[in-house]
């Protein structure tokens, strides 16, 4: 039997403004999320993310192309509570409690997740009578995530989902977010935090110029920014040396903190030799290049979208 697709972009463009000032915000997107399924949609600022996000959520049509939530058209979807989002900011009174909002929203709907069990899920319990306008920042985007949990919907759009949690806060989010994956929601979250979409993210989806450009788990896309980072502790590395290092065969980058010495390079052998045997560095490490390096790689020079 055939699952339903949780989201389908086929052949998706999205053009803004007259013909002689188009702006081509999206530019051809195919892309398909499994129930069940966490991905990161990750692009730097101006890339189409918010676009194509836009979109998915009936927003905006696009240009050319068909979008489709679980087989049907976006603000259908959306109409029968499938679909919900946790934005950065907005949408909350401050002069209500974090109960009290919770329970507001609950009557916006026909039928509902149990107000306590949606306070419980984002874990927010013990700061329900708490007026909200007393919330941390993180505190009210767990609220935004209890109120986006309500409807039980099976595809939750998240951005910046943990924006102003500490630590601990971020471990219980993600945490409930897996448990709810486990049982078939589908999520789609925007973030900035890349080390956190390369650890809870099921498949990353990397954006740039209103196209993709890596699609995969997240040691596949670290995988296509070839090469590895070198570092050592140097610390009388001078101008000449330096130099001398760049003109090496591979390197793509040389740069300095304090006495660190940082190395990027196709040919990672040949920068340790070099610095084993032509100076005094030590506590010498060769790693894998990571996710921010892939994503700087990857979405070099972005256009405005």
């Amino acid at each position: 039997m055939t699952t339903t697709s949780a989201v389908r972009l086929e052949g998706v463009t999205k053009d803004f403004g007259p013909a002689h000032q188009r702006v081509h915000a999206v530019r051809g997107i195919d892309l398909e999320l499994q129930q069940g399924e966490i991905v990161a949609f990750l692009g730097p600022n101006g890339a189409g993310k918010t676009t194509t996000i836009d979109m998915v959520l009936g927003l905006s049509k696009p240009t050319i192309g068909d979008v489709s939530v679980l087989g049907l058209e976006p603000r259908d979807a959306i109409a029968r509570g499938l679909v919900s989002a946790v934005m950065q900011t907005g949408g909350l009174l401050k002069d209500l409690t974090v109960r009290e909002t919770v329970r507001y929203t609950a009557s916006l709907f026909a039928d509902t997740e149990d107000v306590d069990t949606v306070l419980e899920k984002a874990g927010i319990t013990a700061i329900g009578d708490r007026k909200v306008g007393k919330c941390s920042g993180g505190e009210q985007q767990r609220l935004r995530f209890a109120m986006a949990l309500l409807p039980d919907p099976a595809l939750l759009l998240l951005d910046e989902p943990t924006t102003g949690m500490d630590v601990e806060g971020r471990r219980a989010f993600w945490s409930a977010i897996r448990e709810d994956a486990a049982l078939g929601r589908t999520v789609l979250f925007a973030t900035h935090y890349l080390e956190e979409a390369d650890q809870y993210a099921d498949r990353i989806v990397l954006i740039s110029k209103g196209r993709i450009v890596a699609d995969g788990t997240g040691a596949q896309v670290k995988a296509m920014a070839s090469g590895r980072t070198v570092r050592a502790t140097l610390p009388d590395a001078h101008q000449d040396l330096l130099h001398e290092l760049a003109s090496l065969g591979g390197v793509d980058g040389v740069e300095t903190r304090g006495e660190s010495l940082i190395v990027q390079a196709k040919d990672s052998d040949a920068v340790a030799r070099f610095l084993l045997t032509r100076t005094d560095a030590r506590d010498l490490e060769i790693n894998a290049r990571g996710l921010e390096e892939a994503f700087l790689s990857l979405t070099d020079e972005g256009d405005d979208a």
